[in-house]
C-alpha cells in the first residue's frame, strides 16, 4: 500500500499548492519557449496541444495525436458520446501542402478522436493499434486504417515512420491503466470517453530532413523494446511521470536525446482558444532539475501551442 498511499499524498500535496506550482510553471514554459529548437530550414513543428503534432517539410504534412475537439470534463462525467468537432478542426487544423498521414500512439480519447474526421477532410491514412483500426471503421473508414508492425519502416512522403512497444503511466495511484484494454465499441451512439480504451501503447520514431524525432504520448515505457539512439528531439509527454518508477533514468539514456520537448502538460478538457491550463503536478518548473541530474547535456525547450500563437501561454486563473 505504500506506493498508492505515496501517490494519494503527492496528488494532495499538488492540489494545494495548485495556484502557486501554475505560476511557477507558466515562468518555467515562457523560459522554454525562448529557446530555440534547432530544425533544418524548411522544417515545420508545430504543438497542437496534449500531444498533438504537425510536422510539415517540402509540401508533406504528418500529423501525430491530433486531438483540438476536447471533450469537455461533464462529457466524460455523463458518459456522452465524444465525436470530433467539426468546427473546431476547421478553425484550427493548418495542412500546408499534402498530408502523408497521422500516427496515433493509443487510443485513449485525448489522442484519437479527431484522427477519423481528419483522415476523411484531408485523404489520407491512420496508423496505429488494431483499437484504431476498430475505431476507424466505426467511422466507415477502415479501408483508412494502418495496424502497425513493430520496428516496421513506413515511408509517407519524406517521412521515415517506425512504431516502438511503449506503455501507458499507470495513473490510478500508480496501481493501473485508466481505460485498459481494447477499444471494442460496435456503433458510434456508444462512443463514450470511457469507451476510447487504451489499446496497444506505442512510442513513434519519425526521421525527416536529417533530423530524427521520437514522440512518446505516455510517461512510461518497455526498456527492452526500445532500439532508439541519438535522438535529435524527444517529444516526451510529461503528466504521469511521477507515476513511473525511474522515468528519466530510464528513457534518457537509452534513447540519448540532443533535446527534449515536453507535452501533453496542458488541461485536455479545456476548450482551444482559451488560456492554457496546467493539469495537475504538471511540475514543468522541476523539469531542468529532473533532466539535469540525469545529463546536463540535454538541451530542454518548448513549443508554444498553436491556437495561442506567438505569445506566451499564461496559466489560467
Amino acid at each position: 500500500m505504500a506506493g498508492p498511499l505515496r501517490h494519494l499524498g503527492d496528488l494532495a500535496r499538488a492540489q494545494a499548492r495548485r495556484r502557486a506550482s501554475a505560476r511557477a510553471d507558466g515562468e518555467a514554459l515562457g523560459e522554454l519557449e525562448a529557446r530555440p529548437l534547432a530544425l533544418p530550414p524548411g522544417l515545420e513543428a508545430e504543438w497542437l496541444g496534449v500531444s498533438g503534432y504537425r510536422l510539415t517539410y517540402e509540401g508533406h504534412t504528418l500529423f501525430i495525436d491530433p486531438y483540438l475537439s476536447r471533450v469537455p470534463l461533464r462529457d466524460l462525467l455523463l458518459r456522452r458520446r465524444a465525436l470530433p468537432d467539426r468546427a473546431v478542426l476547421e478553425r484550427f487544423v493548418h495542412a500546408p501542402g499534402k498530408t502523408v498521414g497521422v500516427l496515433v500512439g493509443h487510443t485513449h480519447f485525448d489522442h484519437a478522436v479527431d484522427a477519423p474526421a481528419l483522415a476523411r477532410r484531408l485523404d489520407y491514412k491512420a496508423y496505429g493499434s488494431a483499437s484504431l483500426v476498430n475505431l476507424m471503421a466505426l467511422h466507415g473508414m477502415a479501408e483508412r486504417a494502418v495496424e502497425v508492425a513493430p520496428y516496421r519502416v513506413y515511408e509517407l512522403g519524406p517521412f521515415e515512420v517506425s512504431f516502438t512497444p511503449s506503455a501507458h503511466s499507470k495513473l490510478l495511484l500508480g496501481l493501473a491503466v485508466p481505460y485498459d484494454g481494447e477499444l471494442t465499441c460496435e456503433h458510434l451512439d456508444s462512443l463514450s470517453p470511457a469507451a476510447y480504451r487504451c489499446g496497444q501503447v506505442w512510442g513513434i520514431s519519425i526521421a525527416v530532413a536529417g533530423v530524427r524525432f521520437y514522440h512518446q504520448d505516455s510517461a512510461d515505457l518497455i526498456d527492452d523494446a526500445v532500439r532508439e539512439r541519438g535522438i535529435d528531439v524527444f517529444l516526451a509527454g510529461v503528466a504521469g511521470r511521477s507515476f513511473t518508477e525511474r522515468y528519466w533514468q530510464r528513457i534518457l539514456p537509452l534513447l540519448q536525446p540532443r533535446a527534449v520537448v515536453p507535452t501533453h502538460y496542458d488541461n485536455f478538457f479545456r476548450p482551444l482558444g482559451q488560456d492554457l491550463e496546467f493539469v495537475t503536478a504538471a511540475e514543468l518548473a522541476r523539469l531542468p532539475e529532473e533532466i539535469g541530474a540525469v545529463s546536463g547535456e540535454i538541451e530542454l525547450a518548448a513549443l508554444p501551442r498553436a491556437d495561442l500563437g506567438r505569445d506566451r501561454p499564461r496559466p489560467a486563473r
